[in-house]
């Protein structure tokens, strides 16, 4: 029989994303993870009326972020790990600035966008300098974390010798870094807009590899990137870009690798249906919104990118736990 529920589900979707941004507001699942606690204890401890409370907690609750026994709510073991402030998993400063203003109001005429292509150029992502990479490099590091590690290990190296490695809109800088760490002979080059170099200095200097740790800033597919690099890592960048880009920029680091030099992609690669996995090929609605030509790739169109700037020997790995996939490839 036909029915409209997932008509209403999808356009009352807006509350669900209202509650949770409410509840890192209020520090809600910071305060539970103190301790269970009933809505007028909750209120006491948010600064809230237990009305508010209460309705908003058994609201988190039937979206699984919260469980309630008796009157008292607590956390789930994935709302304890990424939304209490003092877990170092923590994800809400992401869930801020994936809600940011600068990235919503990009949907908010979405018939133009499709009628166009894509948002005008001035209003995408992809402007020199936006200023939403630098709310990205503050608020998703941590995310990054377990897939760059995870991509450590897929792209090994002898532990004793000396490497070479630039990291593209390194951002963050985790996925330089994390080689840093493991490799004490690497140096690492990362490469951004200035503004977003500075927070991947800061996350430098916390790790303790500042000393090999250097920097190159503009734009990536204009300046002089360096020669004879170990590795290039091209995290999360080439879906912004079209695929002509992808090749151009592909070619550039073909150039600048030593031969023998790898290449490491980190994208949402989506099936070749492009609508599986769901959580993966939904991205490419994201570069809908933001970007003029960008798109989610499927490991054959990356495939063919890398082939025509001159790789071989390309592999897809998953970057287990994360939804990401590492595609690697090798200058001859």
């Amino acid at each position: 029989m036909q029915s409209p529920s997932l008509f209403f589900e999808i356009v009352n979707s807006y509350q669900k994303t209202a509650a949770i941004k409410a509840a890192i507001d209020l520090d809600l699942f910071t305060m539970l993870g103190e301790s269970p606690a009933t809505a007028a204890e909750l209120a006491s401890r948010c600064n809230a009326t237990a009305r508010g409370a209460r309705i908003l907690a058994d609201f988190l609750t039937i979206l699984g972020f919260l469980e309630k026994t008796g009157e008292r709510y607590q956390l789930t073991a994935d709302s304890a790990a990424f939304l209490n402030r003092r877990s170092p998993q923590y994800a809400g400063r992401a869930i801020e600035f994936l809600l940011s203003p600068q990235l919503t109001t990009m949907f908010e005429d979405l018939a133009s966008t499709v009628r166009q292509g894509g948002p005008r150029q001035s209003d995408t992502t992809v402007v020199p300098e936006h200023p939403v990479w630098i709310h990205f490099a503050r608020s998703m590091g941590p995310l990054m974390v377990p897939a760059a590690q995870a991509l450590v290990e897929l792209l090994s190296f002898e532990a004793d010798r000396d490497l070479r490695i630039l990291d593209v809109s390194a951002s963050h800088g985790m996925f330089g870094l994390s080689f840093a760490r493991k490799y004490p002979r690497s140096r690492i080059v990362a490469l951004d807009a200035e503004s977003v170099l500075e927070v991947a200095r800061e996350n430098a200097r916390a790790a303790g590899v500042v000393d090999r740790f250097s920097t190159i800033s503009g734009d990536a597919f204009e300046v002089d990137l360096g020669t004879e690099y170990d590795a290039v890592l091209i995290p999360n960048f080439l879906h912004h870009f079209d695929l002509g880009d992808g090749v151009r920029f592909l070619k550039r680091v073909h150039s600048s690798l030593r031969s023998g030099g790898r290449v490491a992609i980190v994208e949402f690669v989506p099936n070749p249906d492009r609508v599986t996995p769901p959580s993966v090929a939904s991205f490419a609605f994201v570069m809908l919104g933001t970007t003029p030509g960008g798109d989610a790739y499927t490991f054959g169109e990356l495939a063919e990118m890398l082939q025509q700037a001159g790789f071989h020997s390309i592999q897809q790995h998953p970057l287990d736990p994360s939804n990401e996939t590492a595609v690697i490839a090798t200058k001859a």
